[in-house]
């Protein structure tokens, strides 16, 4: 494999995001060894592998049949538990599914429900940054399957980069991690008005419970507003009829933060908020900066299916 490329200093201040997105899918470059994260990005580099694997076998009888593809092998090799109601019964309308990540395990098993219940509608996953540049190579034939990512710094991420304030890289960085961040944001609109669904982790890191803390469960702590602050921007739209799905994973035992391949995860959703409850119960302001509740209940409902040592 050719060695990664780094992003000169003219490049960084000159190329947009999407366009620095589009170099590290197509011309091998990576922002990660950019920006002094080589370590990071070796990490994920056998995980890249997997997926790589995984696709290629996906799309061995071509793009049509791809789903039953997927379907089958994931039940062998990321095996899941869900019911055939794990989705709402109104499966037309976009949904985005919130779900607590303890490992990188669970997403091949939301995969194959998601496939297996609702076929080949559209979905968006947000991409960790390691996790992005491991598996961008593959980024067309993953959208040809109708599964598009995007990448995304999580506060987890960054702080593992260690990037110093006032230097050069850290403006770079958090210009990124901005427009990263609207870039999913604006994906997600037009993603969920076609039917399609979009995959989010309300903890914006892996971590082995629903809550961060115990204060955070508490309200002593803030949470973050993940959930919220994609409800805001897709409720912008007054037509917007998305629901917001919890959905709970139950890790199986031993697992570890990796992909925990022919071991299989148990999936459970919770009732959903329907866009008409959202904008009646959470919007308490006019023109609302966050809504806070919406957050908390959000994360409460992914903690109710599972056993209370996975709360927090």
């Amino acid at each position: 494999m050719a060695k990664k490329k780094i992003f000169t200093k003219k490049q960084l201040e000159k190329l947009s995001s999407a366009e620095i997105i589009d170099k590290i899918i197509y011309e091998n470059y990576s922002l990660l060894a950019t920006l002094g994260a080589e370590k990071m990005r070796k990490e994920m580099v056998p995980v890249g592998k997997v997926c790589h694997l995984a696709i290629s076998a996906f799309l061995k009888n071509g793009v049509e049949k791809a789903p039953k593809n997927i379907v089958r092998i994931l039940r062998k090799v990321s095996p899941a538990k869900y019911s055939k109601d794990l989705f709402p019964a109104d499966s037309k309308k976009g949904i985005v599914i919130g779900f607590n990540h303890p490992s990188l395990g669970e997403i091949p098993g939301i995969v194959l429900a998601k496939t297996d219940l609702l076929g080949n509608r559209p979905m968006l996953f947000p991409v960790n940054l390691p996790w992005y540049e491991s598996i961008a190579k593959d980024y067309d034939r993953l959208k040809s399957m109708g599964i598009i990512i995007t990448p995304t710094i999580t506060p987890s991420t960054w702080k593992k980069m260690g990037l110093k304030e006032g230097d050069k890289l850290f403006e770079v960085a958090t210009r990124l991690k901005k427009d990263f961040r609207n870039i999913y944001t604006e994906l997600s609109q037009s993603v969920v008005k076609d039917g399609g669904i979009i995959f989010v982790a309300p903890s914006a890191t892996r971590q082995a419970t629903v809550f961060k803390t115990k204060d955070v469960y508490d309200k002593k702590e803030d949470i973050i507003p993940t959930m919220s602050v994609l409800a805001l921007k897709l409720y912008s739209d007054p037509k917007m009829d998305c629901s917001f799905l919890p959905i709970s994973v139950l890790p199986p035992k031993g697992y570890k933060r990796g992909l925990n391949l022919f071991k299989s995860y148990t999936l459970r959703s919770s009732k959903e908020f329907t866009a008409a409850e959202i904008r009646k119960k959470y919007y308490k302001e006019k023109s609302p900066k966050r809504l806070d509740n919406f957050d908390y209940d959000f994360h409460t409902r992914i903690a109710s299916k599972l056993p209370k040592s996975f709360w927090y």
